[in-house]
């Protein structure tokens, strides 16, 4: 699997559903410069795991939005089985009311260039990828499908990067916004020890 941090994140243009009867295209270089991007991979419409992973994401949606941060689901189903899903009500296994973007990859192109499909299986892993306003890809995380994400980590990592970016200083073990943070050095590891 391809280690994508510290490097461009591979461009996209796909189309997106953003409603249950609406699409639209998504082009990833649309927000560099302008906004933080969450970019999620998913493996498949009307599984089990995946919508628990999906309302928490928009259950999280005004703290993304209050970072500039993007969140943007992808699969490899079709625009038209992404809306069926969101037509689906939530106590019925659905995603009605996600308003974020969820991206049709069906030509499995994006889930390759992230190096997330698993070909044998033609669906994805679980991944998650944090993508700076440049358009580099600054943290990513990959398990297994049966194995959900935690929508608060991919928060404390946005936090952190956008805490760097602005500080300068690092981000220790377990830091969470509004926690102590530490310079990169040998003097700032002792200090940080030292409780200074």
């Amino acid at each position: 699997m391809a280690v994508l941090v510290n490097k461009q994140a591979p461009d996209f243009k796909a189309a997106a559903a953003v409603g249950p009867n609406e699409s639209k295209e998504i082009n990833l270089s649309d927000y560099k410069g302008k906004k933080y991007v969450v970019l999620f991979f998913y493996p498949l419409d009307f599984t089990f795991v995946c919508p628990t992973e999906i309302h928490a994401f928009q259950d999280a949606l005004g703290e993304f939005e209050s970072r500039n941060v993007q969140v943007i689901g992808v699969s490899v189903d079709s625009v038209n089985s992404h809306q069926a899903w969101l037509r689906t009500p939530k106590n019925d296994g659905g995603i009605q009311g996600v308003t974020y973007p969820i991206v049709a990859d069906i030509t499995k192109s994006i889930s390759r260039d992230y190096d997330v499909l698993d070909e044998a299986a033609g669906i994805t892993y679980r991944a998650t990828f944090i993508i700076n306003k440049d358009g580099k890809v600054m943290a990513q995380n990959i398990s297994h499908r049966p194995i959900g994400r935690s929508v608060e980590e991919a928060l404390r990592l946005v936090d952190a990067v956008q805490y760097n970016e602005q500080h300068g200083e690092v981000c220790p073990a377990g830091w969470t916004k509004g926690k102590k943070a530490m310079k990169g050095s040998n003097e700032g590891v002792r200090a940080y020890f030292q409780g200074k």
